[in-house]
């Protein structure tokens, strides 16, 4: 999640704030606020001390912040406010101009070799070799910690979690609203038992929610977990971290999921790094790898990939097949809603790297992806 992202979550914080103020502080006004404000204290998850429990001892870790590999610039904060007026007058930019088409997914009995579904945003549904893996799931309206403020869905979650088949693992990039949802957590836990993989310190959050602790694997990148067939390497991205008003005390990653035929590599959230090229010589060629390609800006270029930064990358990973994701369903950046895939689509042609664009909901073989353009006519 870019650091927009908060700019706007205080847009509109102020403008809940403003309105209970036009009203005359009435009780209707302050409910309003209190509605806002519910559940936020949990939703932002553990205390910077209970993280440091865990994340003290990495190599990555110093002065209770993890670092990247490469320095790696920020929004200053002397720019935060051109960014707000920049936020508060692009009108729809980053909206389709009509419904997004979805479909609703049919799942197997058992899981394919190897199939994908993508729910939108980040969150898709990983078919290996017989095992299925959950990546980060967000099933909220909004990527955030109120159910009244911060970035609303632009289209809605194509099925329910209960409509999910049996899920073998889930998988974490980090900690932002976007990529780690409270509600949906707990819910996966409730329906069944399958573990919760994810990067150094993230497993405070999950453990606060009430996740048993049996059921958290925290790992360092290169650290490994089995499940099942399967092995799941905790890798190196180029991000940040943060749910409150500290950032970067727990750990962002990438993911390998390897099967006993097959290779997948899911990028989560990221900028460009040379790090892609030395996963893909250790884990790779990946039959199919799930790169960001949305929310990038001038303002933030070490911390998102543009969508010629993804082919890039897709090449350093010695990827097959390239299904882009963190687009299409919250307006974290200042592009058109459709301009990642079509930017993404001329680099791929330029660079002859497959690209499957699937609807939300849509689930489908590797070895047969969908080549329909649905997008285009929402506007670029």
């Amino acid at each position: 999640m870019p650091l927009v992202h908060h700019a706007r979550a205080l847009r509109s914080l102020t403008t809940t704030v403003l309105r209970a103020t036009v009203l005359g502080a009435t009780t209707a006004g302050m409910g309003l606020l209190a509605r806002a404000a519910w559940g936020i204290p949990t939703a932002i998850g553990a205390s910077a001390t209970a993280i440091e429990q865990i994340a003290t001892g990495s190599p990555r870790y110093g002065n209770r912040e993890f670092r990247n590999t490469l320095p790696s610039a920020m929004l200053q904060p002397a720019r935060a406010g051109s960014v707000l007026v920049s936020m508060l007058t692009r009108g729809n930019t980053g909206t389709p101009s009509g419904p997004v088409p979805m479909v609703v997914p049919h799942h197997p009995t058992v899981a394919d070799e190897l199939a994908v579904t993508w729910y939108g945003h980040s969150s898709a549904l990983i078919e290996i070799d017989g095992r299925r893996v959950l990546v980060d799931p967000v099933w909220s309206d909004r990527a955030s910690p109120s159910a009244l403020l911060g970035p609303k869905r632009l289209h809605p979650v194509p099925a329910g979690l209960d409509e999910l088949p049996s899920i073998d693992a889930v998988l974490i990039s980090h900690d932002h609203y976007d990529h780690l949802d409270l509600p949906t957590v707990r819910e996966l836990v409730r329906r069944g038992p399958a573990p919760f993989v994810v990067p150094l310190g993230v497993g405070a959050h999950l453990r606060s929610w009430g996740v048993p602790a049996e059921r958290v694997v925290e790992l360092d990148w290169n650290g490994q977990a089995r499940v099942r067939e399967l092995t799941l390497t905790c890798t190196e991205a180029r991000h940040f971290s943060g749910r409150g008003l500290s950032r970067n005390t727990t750990l962002w990653s990438s993911w390998v999921i390897a099967g006993p035929q097959h290779g997948v590599f899911f990028g989560g959230d990221t900028g460009y790094t040379p790090a892609f090229a030395e996963i893909g010589a250790r884990f790779g060629p990946f039959n199919l790898t799930l790169l960001p390609i949305g929310a990038y800006h001038d303002e933030w270029p070490d911390m998102h990939m543009t969508p010629e930064e993804a082919v890039r990358a897709h090449g350093d990973l010695g990827g097959g097949l390239l299904v882009p994701v963190h687009w299409a369903t919250f307006n974290l950046g200042f592009h058109g809603w459709s301009e990642p895939v079509h930017r993404l689509l001329e680099a791929a042609d330029r660079s002859d790297a497959r690209v499957a664009v699937p609807m939300p909901g849509e689930r489908f073989a590797v070895s047969t992806p969908p080549d329909l353009d649905w997008w285009s006519a929402l506007g670029r």
